[in-house]
């Protein structure tokens, strides 16, 4: 009980949310010492979510190691469905707050002249993506723990249904059961009616038969008596 009711306050927390909109700018850091240009997006949540969100995108888009601190390093990064071999972007999360700055860069470097403007297009489409992804992940979370309140109001009307369904039974069986001790009772008032008369008969029954031997043993004393005479 306890548990429906923190998921039912969970559902209500999470109704309070507004849509969220995922605005990307321009940004430069610096990674490793050296100035990068890139694109930021700033969210609202943990860090944890959005280090979680981070990973889970460049993943699809390359091979991905992890420093000892960020940036996360993209190799052979896959960018609409292109593979750039030599190409190298970086990602990095920072702190502020409650806002969470995901930053995804790349140095001019690791690039041919002619590669910086498509390259750019495309880390700014996967900062988007990435903070699309964070809501849509946020959300999902609510989707979740509304079908988790969903799943326990739905237990306990069903334990209540059947709860309800044994009390009407009980009930049933319990009018039935007074039904046949109400029969009982009125045949036991009856017999106990008929019991006393009887008793009462027996009681009359034995005083005349006590009268009447009382008459007899006379009776017979009367006829020892001209018994006794006779000579």
């Amino acid at each position: 009980m306890i548990k429906f009711i923190f998921l039912l306050s969970l559902v209500s927390l999470s109704a309070e949310l507004s849509a969220q909109t995922v605005t990307v700018k321009k940004a430069s850091e610096k990674v490793k010492g050296e100035s990068m240009d890139g694109f930021a997006t700033d969210l609202k949540g943990s860090r944890s979510d959005a280090s979680n969100t981070l990973t889970k995108i460049l993943k699809e888009h390359g091979k991905i190691k992890f420093l000892s601190a960020d940036p996360i390093i993209v190799t052979n990064p896959i960018l609409n469905g292109a593979l750039y071999e030599k190409g190298i972007i970086y990602g990095l999360i920072k702190e502020e707050n409650s806002t969470i700055t995901i930053w995804i860069g790349k140095k001019a470097s690791d690039w041919t002249e002619g590669q910086h403007e498509t390259v750019e297009k495309e880390i700014e489409k996967l900062v988007y993506q990435v903070g699309i992804q964070f809501y849509r992940d946020l959300v999902q979370k609510d989707v979740d723990q509304t079908q988790q309140a969903i799943d326990a109001v739905v237990k306990q009307i069903s334990r209540a249904n059947g709860l309800g369904k044994d009390l009407v039974k009980r009930l049933e069986n319990n009018d039935q059961e007074k039904i046949k001790l109400t029969k009982l009772m009125e045949a036991n008032t009856l017999e106990d009616a008929v019991l006393k008369v009887k008793i009462e008969n027996n009681k009359k029954a034995q005083d005349s038969l006590a009268n009447a031997l009382t008459r007899i043993q006379e009776m017979k004393k009367v006829h020892e008596e001209k018994m006794r005479k006779i000579n």
